[in-house]
Order: C-alpha cells, then sequence, then structure tokens
C-alpha cells in the first residue's frame, strides 16, 4: 500500500524495533505531523485470550477522567418520571414507541441508547438495527438500568464500552491530538486498569501481549507493556 507524504514522515520518526515509556510515546505522538482535523488517539491492546470461547471474552466499560473529545449524543428509552430525570441529567433524546418508531425509519443520530429494564420489549424490536452498530443497551454495558441518571452522566462524560475482538484485540478511543500528555496518560491509564480488571479467570500464560497508541493518521507507537504495568501496580 502507498502511504501518504505525512505517513511516511511520521513513520521516519519512530523506532520500529524500541518499546516506548508511555511518557515517551505520547510526547512522540505530538511530534509527528497531524492532519487538519483533531485527529483521535486510539489505544490498542493484543491479549493472550482466545475470543471464541465464552469464558476468554473480554468485555467491560471504563469511564475515562477527561472524557473522549467528543460530544456524545445520549438517547434515552424511558417513561414516566424517569423521562424528566434523563432530560434533567442530560440526555438529548428522551422517549419510548415514537423514538423505536423513528429508528425503525432509518434515524440514527445518536451515539449511546440507554434504556430502563421495563422498555426492553419495545426495544427489542431494535436488535438488528441497533446491535450492528454497537448501538443496542445492555446490563453488562450498564446501559439498561433503572438509574438513568447515573447512565446518562456516565456516557456524558466519556464512559467507552470495549471488547475484544476476534483476533484478540481492544482497540479504544482514549482522547484526541490535542489532548496534552498528562490527560492522554490519564486516560491510558484508567482504560489499562479496566483491562486488567477485566481479565478472565479462565486466561492463563501472558495476559498482555503488546500496547500500541496511535491517532486517526498516524503509524502505531509501540509501549513499554512491562514498564506500564508496573506504573499501574503503584
Amino acid at each position: 500500500m502507498k502511504r501518504g507524504k505525512k505517513y511516511r514522515e511520521a513513520s521516519d520518526k519512530i523506532d520500529r524495533l524500541k518499546l516506548y515509556l508511555l511518557e515517551e510515546s505520547i510526547e512522540l505522538l505530538h511530534q509527528l505531523p497531524t492532519a487538519k482535523f483533531d485527529e483521535t488517539v486510539e489505544c490498542a491492546v493484543r491479549l493472550g485470550v482466545d475470543p471464541k470461547h465464552a469464558d476468554q471474552m473480554v468485555r467491560s466499560t471504563v469511564v475515562l477522567p477527561h472524557g473522549t473529545g467528543r460530544s456524545i449524543r445520549v438517547l434515552v428509552f424511558t417513561r414516566g418520571e424517569n423521562e424528566s430525570i434523563a432530560k434533567e441529567a442530560g440526555a438529548d433524546y428522551v422517549g419510548a414507541e415514537d423514538l423505536v418508531q423513528k429508528i425503525q425509519d432509518g434515524w440514527l443520530e445518536f451515539d449511546v441508547a440507554i434504556a430502563t429494564p421495563d422498555m426492553m420489549k419495545i426495544v427489542g424490536r431494535l436488535g438488528k438495527m441497533l446491535g450492528a452498530r454497537g448501538l443496542m443497551p445492555n446490563p453488562k454495558s450498564g446501559t439498561v438500568t433503572t438509574d438513568v441518571a447515573t447512565a446518562v452522566s456516565q456516557a456524558k462524560a466519556g464512559k467507552i464500552e470495549f471488547r475484544v475482538d476476534k483476533a484478540g484485540v481492544l482497540h479504544v478511543p482514549v482522547g484526541k491530538i490535542s489532548f496534552d500528555n498528562t490527560r492522554l496518560k490519564d486516560n491510558i491509564f484508567a482504560f489499562m486498569d479496566a483491562v486488567m480488571q477485566a481479565k478472565p479467570s479462565a486466561s492463563k500464560g501472558t495476559y498482555i501481549k503488546s500496547i500500541t497508541i496511535s491517532s486517526t493518521m498516524s503509524p502505531s507507537i509501540k509501549i513499554d507493556k512491562i514498564a506500564l504495568l508496573q506504573a499501574l501496580a503503584g
């Protein structure tokens, strides 16, 4: 694949054989050529698990201390007094059958969907549409709940869900290239702590195989996982 000029310039600045300390990798990322938009910074973690086995699935959520840098549009399926609670907490869209019908007609202008348990009977009609886009409310991710206010507040604050893919890799946005070093470091620490907490009991051998960070348009930078995990441990 032929790469663009900025990508090649960025690649020349990265030592592909070196494992960078987290602080070094973030500093280097900020020194690379950037696009004209505020690129997303992503952390990728390769795990020593086999996702084909249910007892080795890694799935959890984390509230990033400094958010993702995105403005999150939150939709809440609910009725009654929870409608006003959701709106006061900052939900962008609140409703029941009206929202279900709107989505069935093709509208998908939201980033997170939350539902109270009593609404799942009608929300279930949207399983194929929302499931394929990772938007289906789910108790495991805290998006099916009676505590609407907390769920909305966390979603707005930057709560993200992560789930290992078929190749055993986690890909998570941890901020924007405009974030300073401290904010990116804090977010990555919070994410990695959540990954460690989500380690399956059935996982054997090396759990964290490799960690990299990159921006939307940059090559990846390899992080010294041992140093990062030691810092995380205390």
